[in-house]
């Protein structure tokens, strides 16, 4: 498994030079150059597609610059709402986000990937905090769903900071 530190947004859109404005819709996208992995930042109306070869892009929004942050629940919040998820067939592409969610955050390890009986594509996760085993279908949200899971989750384990 690869592993790199994702820089922090530039706030500046890499195609014109221009900086983003506060409450400003951009795009930010991850690309190999040589062995290291670069994040470049694009105002919305310089965004033309993920470059070929990408390894991740993603859309948001530009914050004000004294907007207060939000913090994440705690990790074992996180992971028991993970385990609720695992009970609820019809939120398999939530589960799958999350699990994401929790390699990043290293709440859970990637061991390896796997194929069920029907050949659907499996991530075997460790939890290092409850030495457990979890199997999570890949399942790749739709464009529609995107959006609804992003709004589930920052409901559910964001909270403003005081």
């Amino acid at each position: 498994m690869l592993d790199f530190a994702v820089q922090r947004c530039t706030r500046r859109c890499h195609a014109s030079d221009r900086e983003l404005a506060p409450g400003e819709t951009f795009y930010s996208v991850l690309v190999a150059d040589g062995a290291e992995v670069t994040r470049r930042d694009y105002a919305a109306e310089a965004w033309q597609g993920p470059p070929a070869g990408a390894l991740g892009w993603w859309k948001s929004q530009m914050p004000a610059p004294h907007a207060r942050k939000m913090h994440w629940a705690p990790n074992d919040v996180i992971l028991h709402y993970f385990q609720q998820l695992g009970e609820e067939t019809a939120e398999t592409d939530i589960r799958y986000v999350l699990a994401l969610l929790m390699i990043r955050r290293r709440i859970m390890r990637l061991e390896q990937t796997e194929r069920d009986a029907q050949g659907q594509e499996l991530l075997v996760l460790y939890c290092p905090r409850s030495d457990v085993e979890y199997r999570v279908a890949v399942v790749m949200p739709t464009a529609e769903r995107v959006r609804a899971i992003q709004d589930e989750l920052a409901r559910l384990l964001y909270a403003d900071a005081e």
